[in-house]
This record gives structure tokens, C-alpha cells and sequence, in this order.
């Protein structure tokens, strides 16, 4: 008999780390942990679950898996990240559309087979967002997930595509009629830009505000690319690993809709330096804006309109600005430093 388990891709980035170590110290249902990437894990996470070490795209390697376990719930984290995604648009497109394409396709047919939906969550990014204009993002900075979906980056397309394409095997694949068993259970949400005290910032376009923390810790000056007035979303490491949890866990008749933007508090990069700086006195923060990212920067957001995840499923994030500064990064950064 197949044993029940989760899948974790893309294990070894800022997310995937922290959401494994939170599911493997939380498995209630003590359902077998896959986590899977193109890297191996620090071995203190990699003795917690069993990690394979592979590509999203070895289709033979998930049909080993499926053969081997029930697949209850997917995590789908795997990605090029915004800034790569833009030197590798073609690779960006091979792996974050091809291979949402192909896990999408597995848990349709675990769905079907055991005529139970898959639990597949899809964390989507603020990149799906394009404001256009300065203007726009000024008079709308809560644009609702519906809203001014025209993303400038090959990261946002991919994210809004796979986003359209989760709702697309959950509602209409195979459907012929409307009493059809749904094919899996599609939950996404959208993150703004996530700050981790544990990992080091790896490719993200909103990677100046860790950077700046980190750079401050070990004494260094730090070069900022985008102006000081550039403002985004934000959220602490923990809360975006909570909400995925907490997301999976919702039970599906009170989820209202299917992709839920989420996010904690937003801060131009100004704003951002003074949290630093009221911590690290002596940082040395200045602002050379490099063009290309601060005009991917300019097309996201201010904020996110995040009242459908609060009413629907209770969202509310721990940290703000002040507590995810002084309760969580700061601590944790000097302690990684000072070691």
C-alpha cells in the first residue's frame, strides 16, 4: 500500500526551507515529506524529510514517485526567480510554466484516480501585477487580484500564466459536466516581497530590503538599486510559510475564490533604511538605482488589497514593520553574523 505523503518542490530556496522545516515539525498527520530541488538541503532540514535531489522537469523521476505514494498535497515552489528569469527568459519559461504544467498534470491524474482532489498550493508573487505608470500605482495601491494584471517581467507572465492554469485543471479539465468530480483543488496565493533572517537573498528584484539587513550586519556598505522613494509590499519569512499551511488547511467550501492576494506592510526603500539603520546604527546605505530593476520595481504595487484571504480563510499576519524588525530579522541576522 502507498504511503500517504506531501510534496515539497523547490526545498532549498528561502521559502521552501522554512515551509519544510514547519511541516516537518507540525505533521499531524504524519504523512511522508518529499522535498525535492536541484540542490541538496542543509543536512540539519535534510535528516527531517526525504529530499531528492532533481529536476522539476524528469518526468520519470515523478513517475517513480507516484508509483511509490499517494500524493495528498503538493507544494509548488520550485522557480527562476524575477531578476534571473529576465537573463533566462527561456529558461524561465521552461521551468516555471513547463514545470507547473507538468506537477498540475500529476496531481490531475492522482485526482482522477483515487477520485479524491490533490491539494495543489501555488504561491504566485506580486509580479503578476503591472501598474503602468507611476501615476496608476499612485492612485491605486491596492489593486484588487483581478486587477491591473499586466505584468512587464517573464517571472510575472509565468506566475499569472500558472495561476490561470491551476484554475484551469480544478474547473475545467475533464469537466463534461457540471456534476464532475473536481481534477485537483487549486489554492494560490500572492506574495509581495518576502524577508528572511535564515537564508540569503538569491535573485528576487525585491532582495534590496534583505540585502540591506544583511549588509548591516556584517559591517558592509551597501549599494541600493533602486531609488529611495521605489515602495513595494513586505512580508516576514514566517508569515509566508503560515500562510501557506494555513491555506491548505482551509477547508475547501470556505475558500471564495481560488487565488488570494496576501501581504503585511509596505515600505518605500527609505523607510526600510531607517528600520535598518534604528538597529545598525552604523549602516552605510546609499542608492544607485539600476535601471532595469527599478523599472520592474515601479510596475508592482504599493500594497495589496488582501480583505478576500482575511474574511475567507482568516489571514492576518503576525509581523508588521516593527515586530518583524525587532522580534524576528534583527535577532536572528546578528546571530548568524556573530557566529
Amino acid at each position: 500500500m502507498r504511503r500517504k505523503a506531501i510534496l515539497i518542490t523547490g526545498a532549498a530556496g528561502e521559502v521552501g526551507q522554512a515551509l519544510v522545516e514547519r511541516l516537518a515539525e507540525n505533521n499531524a498527520d504524519d504523512a511522508h515529506i518529499i522535498s525535492m530541488d536541484l540542490n541538496p538541503l542543509p543536512p540539519t532540514l535534510a535528516m527531517k524529510v526525504h529530499h531528492i535531489v532533481g529536476d522539476i522537469l524528469d518526468q520519470t523521476l515523478f513517475e517513480r514517485l507516484v508509483s511509490e505514494y499517494d500524493i495528498t498535497h503538493i507544494y509548488h515552489l520550485a522557480a527562476l526567480l524575477s531578476t534571473r528569469a529576465e537573463y533566462s527568459p527561456m529558461l524561465a519559461h521552461k521551468v516555471n510554466v513547463g514545470g507547473t504544467m507538468q506537477l498540475l498534470q500529476l496531481a490531475a491524474d492522482q485526482s482522477e484516480w483515487k477520485r479524491k482532489p490533490v491539494v495543489f498550493v501555488f504561491p504566485s508573487s506580486v509580479a503578476a501585477f503591472g501598474m503602468g505608470t507611476l501615476e496608476n500605482k499612485a492612485q491605486n495601491p491596492r489593486p484588487q487580484e483581478w486587477e491591473w494584471n499586466n505584468p512587464i517581467t517573464m517571472y510575472g507572465c509565468n506566475k499569472l500564466y500558472g495561476e490561470t492554469l491551476g484554475v484551469y485543471y480544478a474547473n475545467h479539465y475533464k469537466q463534461l459536466a457540471e456534476d464532475e468530480p473536481a481534477m485537483l483543488d487549486f489554492r494560490c496565493v500572492r506574495f509581495p516581497g518576502l524577508i528572511s533572517a535564515f537564508t540569503v537573498p538569491s535573485g528576487g528584484t525585491s532582495d534590496y530590503g534583505p540585502e540591506m539587513l544583511h549588509a548591516a550586519a556584517q559591517n558592509k556598505a551597501y549599494d541600493c538599486f533602486v531609488r529611495e522613494s521605489a515602495a513595494i509590499p513586505f512580508m516576514a519569512m514566517p508569515d509566508a510559510v503560515e500562510s501557506l499551511v494555513q491555506i491548505a488547511a482551509t477547508p475547501r467550501e470556505n475558500l471564495k475564490h481560488q487565488i488570494y492576494n496576501i501581504t503585511a506592510f509596505s515600505l518605500t526603500a527609505e523607510e526600510f533604511a531607517a528600520h535598518v539603520q534604528k538597529h545598525f546604527p552604523n549602516a552605510q546605505i546609499s542608492y544607485k538605482p539600476d535601471i532595469n530593476r527599478q523599472r520592474i520595481i515601479d510596475s508592482w504595487p504599493i500594497d495589496m488589497n488582501d480583505d478576500a484571504a482575511r474574511r475567507d480563510w482568516g489571514w492576518n499576519p503576525k509581523y508588521d514593520a516593527e515586530k518583524a524588525f525587532s522580534e524576528y530579522l534583527v535577532p536572528n541576522i546578528r546571530k548568524r553574523y556573530e557566529k
